[in-house]
């Protein structure tokens, strides 16, 4: 059984790891600079983004993850920016992803925000698969533009 709540501090640990899963999966092993410590702080100190996990009732291990924060439009208004989704290989093809990607849209409607933004990368065709069959509006009019500091 797998029981989806709010991340509560003491998960970034198992969150980061499973961060850097994803780093991997997305082929980019050494990008990920965040630390643990740095998302207990955003999570829990800051609350400028938030988490919702989903756990293993059994064994109490995290076996998925959704990152959310609110952003703003000049055209729209109040937004909400899903950073990530990542499920455990071990645990894909159960519905987990699912239920994170539906407990975010639970969280933009209860927030009233105007839309819900994510990336998803040109080649993972399973993802790409997911946010069809969830009736995303998957543009490849825009490029994204990034600063790194």
């Amino acid at each position: 059984m797998i029981i989806y709540r709010d991340a509560r501090p003491g998960d970034e640990h198992r969150i980061h790891q499973l961060i850097v899963e994803l780093a991997v999966f997305e082929r980019e092993p050494l990008a990920v600079s965040n630390t643990a410590s740095a998302l207990n702080l955003h999570l829990f100190v800051e609350k400028i983004c938030f988490a919702i996990v989903a756990e293993e009732k059994e064994t109490n291990l995290i076996i998925g993850f959704s990152l959310y924060y609110f952003s703003y439009s000049t055209w729209k208004g109040i937004c909400l920016y899903l950073e990530d989704i990542y499920v455990c290989e071990s645990h894909r093809k159960l519905g987990v992803g699912q239920v994170l990607f539906d407990k975010v849209i639970v969280e933009a409607r209860k927030n009233k925000v105007a839309r819900m933004d994510w990336q998803v990368l040109n080649w993972n065709q399973s993802a790409i698969n997911f946010y069809v069959k969830n009736n995303a509006d998957l543009s490849d009019e825009w490029l994204n533009g990034r600063y790194f500091f």
